[in-house]
């Protein structure tokens, strides 16, 4: 990995209860994919990684948009369809990512297979 855990609880706040390393791990393999092969330096692709970890922990750990205490109400970021753009630190990975690469693949709809189920019965 060319981030830390360290480095990734510098721009997110993190519960200590939870390990980053899975995080760390998939941002790892989608900047490797997806980015390595752009002429970056290892600086900027550690900065990538760094930020889409983040990301990626906001799937396990969503940051309030909206809190109250009277009441009591909190309202999470979250919008599945929007990609790597759920998040400031998705965003941020994105515009770190100046060839495009992640806003291309963020852009991207999900494959979708088609199947058929016959719930008919045999003819004899």
């Amino acid at each position: 990995m060319r981030t830390t855990s360290g480095a990734v609880e510098g721009i997110i706040e993190v519960d200590v209860t939870i390990s980053l390393e899975p995080f760390m791990l998939v941002a790892n393999e989608l900047v490797t994919e997806v980015c390595s092969d752009a002429g970056y330096s290892d600086e900027r692709l550690e900065l990538i990684e760094r930020w889409l970890a983040a990301h990626f922990y906001t799937n396990r750990d969503p940051r309030p948009v909206n809190e109250r205490a009277g009441p009591v109400s909190v309202t999470y970021q979250s919008a599945v369809a929007l990609n790597l753009n759920t998040s400031h630190y998705g965003q941020t990975a994105m515009m770190l990512d100046t060839a495009g690469g992640l806003a291309a693949l963020s852009k991207q709809k999900p494959k979708r297979i088609a199947s058929v189920t016959w719930l008919g019965t045999a003819e004899e």
